[in-house]
């Protein structure tokens, strides 16, 4: 049977505005995200993913992070070229660019992530009832890593994201959060959409940068 739950239906709306601002690489999203992950602490503790509750902290804190960084003024020569080729991360006329992940980060990243989720499923089956310890480690642990390269403007935190999409997507369904759930079955759409928009900005930046 369907239960309206306010925060479900709150934070998916929040959640709706924030990945359009995120398509849009507008600096508004943080603001709009830092709402919505303090209400979703309380839904995740409520619906039994503490694990997804406890990362909501971090989210909160990355989206200071994040604010701060995106608001980052460059220096004279940074305004002057971006450094695409190896993904350093540049500025264009006092905005943070949209740049590459370096390989050397993205070995590191799938190695720490590798580490998270190993963490995270083992506290979970050890400290909580949780009943989907495995997919709930998982999105947690990807998600960690895709907020940070989200931070850093790198193009393919979109990838991140439709693994993390996906999977949700299913968990959220099963967890009855029917909103949110839907909300992520629109992220998916929305992120590859975003890619190639993020991809066309990027090039755009390139050009002006020159």
């Amino acid at each position: 049977m369907f239960h309206f739950n306010w925060l479900d239906f709150t934070t998916a709306a929040l959640g709706l505005a924030y990945i359009i601002l995120e398509y849009r690489a507008s600096i508004w999203m943080w603001a709009v995200g830092f709402v919505m992950q303090a209400l979703g602490i309380v839904l995740y503790y409520q619906k039994g993913l503490y694990a997804d509750c406890g990362m909501e902290f971090y989210y909160i804190a990355m989206t200071i992070y994040g604010f701060l960084l995106w608001r980052k003024k460059a220096s004279h020569d940074n305004q002057q070229k971006l450094q695409v080729s190896d993904g350093t991360a540049g500025d264009v006329g006092g905005v943070l660019a949209i740049t590459h992940m370096p390989l050397r980060i993205a070995a590191i990243w799938v190695g720490v992530t590798a580490v998270i989720w190993a963490t995270i499923y083992y506290l979970l089956i050890t400290y909580t009832n949780s009943r989907v310890p495995i997919a709930d480690s998982f999105t947690t642990a990807l998600s960690i890593a895709g907020i940070w390269a989200l931070a850093r403007k790198y193009l393919e935190q979109w990838f991140i994201w439709i693994v993390v999409d996906v999977v949700t997507c299913g968990l959220y369904f099963y967890k009855d959060i029917p909103f949110k759930a839907s909300l992520y079955g629109l992220y998916i759409v929305i992120a590859v959409a975003g890619y190639f928009k993020w991809r066309k900005m990027m090039v755009e930046q390139l050009k002006k940068s020159r």
